[in-house]
């Protein structure tokens, strides 16, 4: 088969490597689709720790099944998939009380000590496969890993009715929560960017309340419930100062490891604000694939370019450049195109 190889920080190739044969309690799929993610680029840039190298990338996977080993019974040949990339220990303090996403040693298929999906197939453990209903769109259903992770910041909130979210950012991550805020309850919800390409995307997917700068649509008393998903120490700064009395904000966008960002202890104290962070999957993703198939999502608004694996370098430089929406690999084609 071929596939997408990060050889070393910096260095990646296409590559031919044996087809994958399954064991007796694996699955291997034919990839249709896989996202190209932020976490992607730290593992290129070796910024991410857990990183193994050389590792085939890619965590956001959607396909079709082409063999199973001979203890699977779940799944047979053609059925369509999803694949969740988390793989824990189920030993350690924080598998033993269910916090498993915070896993002592965790891996994650693409990121960590095991190859994703950036390839023609992939070989997964049963466990992490999902069948996806029928009539979902196959190649869109590559979302689903990280409308997962959008579940698991969800269930960190209060989700009152009637709360007011301000969300920063409206790239992938921003817009699943923009999207999932009415669903928990949310009177309203702002989101802001600074890129106004961005911010047409969010009006397209539903969002009402739009601006450049939360200086524009200035909320007396603040919101309740502040999300970053930029990872922007400035951002999250401005963010910090925007919640109500009472209120919550989750760091949810990935900051750089060495990052800091200045708040008022005593505001915190006081005001009684609640910070939460969330990290990656926790018993979301049977969720997520349920919420899709539901159209919690308007993927199709979302994807906006699909590149073949010859091009996945270019797909590279475009996500830097922040051109595009959510960008896809689809391994079983020859060329790359522009969806929207």
């Amino acid at each position: 088969m071929r596939a997408v190889v990060f050889r070393a920080p910096g260095e990646l190739a296409i590559e031919e490597r044996p087809d994958p044969v399954p064991g007796p309690r694996e699955v291997v799929v034919r990839v249709e689709a896989v996202g190209i993610c932020g976490t992607d680029l730290h593992v290129l840039d070796g910024e991410f720790a857990p990183t193994v190298f050389p590792i085939v990338p890619g965590h956001e996977t959607s396909g079709v099944v082409e063999s199973v080993g001979d203890a699977v019974t779940e799944f047979s040949p053609g059925d369509l998939v999803s694949v969740d990339p988390t793989l824990t220990c189920g030993e350690c303090s924080f598998c033993a009380v269910g916090r498993s996403n915070l896993c002592e040693n965790w891996n994650g298929s693409g990121v960590a000590r095991t190859d994703g999906s950036t390839a023609e197939f992939q070989l997964a453990p049963v466990k992490n496969v999902h069948r996806l209903p029928d009539g979902v769109d196959l190649a869109l259903a590559a979302m689903i890993e990280p409308l997962s992770c959008a579940i698991r910041g969800y269930d960190l909130l209060p989700r009152r009715l009637g709360d007011h979210y301000l969300i920063y950012g409206a790239g992938t991550m921003g817009l699943m929560m923009a999207q999932l805020a009415p669903r928990a309850g949310a009177a309203s919800v702002t989101v802001v960017d600074r890129n106004p390409a961005r911010l047409e995307v969010a009006k397209e997917v539903g969002v009402e309340i739009l601006a450049e700068s939360a200086d524009d649509v200035a909320r007396r008393g603040g919101w309740e419930v502040v999300i970053d998903c930029t990872g922007a120490v400035p951002a999250i700064e401005d963010g910090l100062r925007r919640i109500r009395r009472g209120g919550t904000f989750q760091q949810f966008g990935v900051a750089p490891v060495d990052a800091k960002a200045t708040f008022s202890p005593f505001r915190i104290y006081n005001d009684e604000i609640t910070m939460v962070g969330s990290m990656a999957v926790l018993n979301s993703y049977a969720r997520a694939v349920e919420m899709f198939a539901a159209g919690a999502l308007r993927a199709d608004r979302m994807v906006s370019h699909a590149f073949c694996l010859d091009d996945y370098a270019e797909a590279l430089d475009q996500f830097r450049a922040g051109r595009g929406r959510k960008l896809q690999i689809r391994p079983q084609t020859t060329r790359s195109v522009e969806l929207l």
